[in-house]
């Protein structure tokens, strides 16, 4: 089944997550999406395991987190160190209709394949630039990372307990967030693009990424002009709405609104809390969180955490079990939806986390398993016209492999 982006090339100057992030989910939506790489490492995040996926050589093992963001594409190894390396990546710009990178500002111009370079070449071809800091202002020359960005960005600030250490998230989500930012923006040239036959240019930060994705939190400080305290696993504005202990383990109790509230008062035995002017709305909740999340503890953890569950969802109240990654991939819902899906490349089969899009009813996911390094190199090259002369020396001067 074709994607809605069929047609569309996609040139992959990215590595490690967020670069890599927007272009598989280009290549999940039908695009063809080209990664260049260096052809001795390729993306630096080859190399960051433990885990591995078994290979068939000791040189072609990959770290599972390469695994992650990598799906659906097609690998040309090639140096762009060189004249005849740059000369290649130029070619392929040429029919290309989306660049993605993330090297530092101007890193990609002293081999003339930054954007502007390669628009001229190529006046339809759309760019996207992914940095730490953007194009311009005092930070754009650093490089960014996401932990960094997190901190910089006021995310650990909000993450952790009152008492403890400000906390980064357990997912790299700013790398994340920002590839898909990076996709929405490519997206929204590509329908301009329909209309003035002529491409632009997105730029994406990491840390612009971070400070529009603190949401709510950040209209908290705007609006009252205090810093957020750190709340653990509560929420700054809504209660009850916590992990609760009970007694063989924990849930997250998710009270969104006051008539959620009032079942649960009436699950607890409670049911005064509801009329009560101390609890009975959720700003009178959040006023009187300390004594009244106290009593709801003292309660939840006299019984077995299922059978809470159980009560909960019977009464449309939301809650959940705190599962871990294992967990999640046996749990009937994730299972019903296919999210665990197996790639084969050859004789491996290789594990992978679906696309969670869906276009009438069928899985937006690529069935390409990602890439061994240079695995499209020679086929890649073929249809450029290169012959197999030709791609024979490129190999032996090592501009490609």
């Amino acid at each position: 089944m074709s994607g809605p982006l069929e047609g569309i090339t996609v040139l992959d100057m990215s590595r490690v997550l967020a670069g890599p992030w927007a272009g598989q989910l280009l290549a999940d939506l039908g695009a063809r999406v080209i990664k260049v790489e260096h052809p001795e490492r390729g993306d630096d995040t080859r190399g960051w395991g433990p885990p591995w996926l078994a290979e068939e050589s000791e040189r072609d093992r990959v770290a599972a987190y390469y695994l992650c963001a990598n799906r659906g594409k097609h690998s040309l190894a090639v140096d762009i160190a060189s004249e005849e390396g740059q000369a290649l990546v130029r070619r392929l710009a040429e029919g290309a209709d989306i660049l993605l990178e993330n090297f530092k500002v101007g890193g990609l111009a002293k081999y003339g394949l930054d954007y502007a370079s390669l628009h001229t070449l190529n006046p339809r071809l759309i760019g996207c630039s992914i940095t730490g800091f953007g194009q311009d202002g005092p930070y754009a020359h650093r490089a960014g990372y996401d932990f960094m960005i997190q901190a910089m960005g006021g995310l650990m600030s909000l993450t952790g307990e009152a008492d403890g250490l400000p906390m980064k998230t357990g997912v790299a989500i700013t790398d994340v967030m920002t590839g898909l930012y990076a996709t929405v923006g490519v997206l929204a040239a590509l329908q301009e693009r329909e209309r003035t036959g002529v491409g632009r240019h997105v730029d994406v930060a990491l840390l612009d990424v971070q400070v529009a994705t603190l949401a709510n939190q950040a209209l908290n400080v705007l609006v009252s002009g205090k810093n957020p305290e750190r709340h653990g696993n509560a929420h700054p504005n809504i209660v009850p709405y916590q992990v609760f202990a009970c007694a063989d383990g924990y849930l997250a109790l998710t009270v969104g609104n006051d008539a959620q509230f009032a079942r649960l008062a009436a699950l607890l035995e409670r049911p005064e809390w509801a009329r009560d002017p101390a609890y009975a709305t959720n700003a009178a909740r959040v006023g009187n969180r300390e004594v009244l999340v106290s009593l709801i503890r003292a309660i939840l953890v006299t019984r077995p955490r299922d059978e809470w569950l159980t009560e909960l969802e019977a009464r449309g109240i939301p809650a959940g079990p705190i599962n871990t990654l294992s967990e999640v991939f046996e749990d009937p819902q994730v299972q019903h939806r296919e999210m665990y899906r197996t790639l084969r490349r050859g004789e491996l089969e290789v594990p992978q986390v679906a696309n969670p899009l869906r276009f009438d009813g069928a899985s937006a996911t690529s069935e390409l398993a990602p890439p061994r390094l240079g695995q499209d190199s020679d086929a890649l090259l073929a249809e450029m016209g290169l012959t197999a002369d030709d791609i024979a020396r490129l190999r032996r001067a090592g501009v490609v492999r």
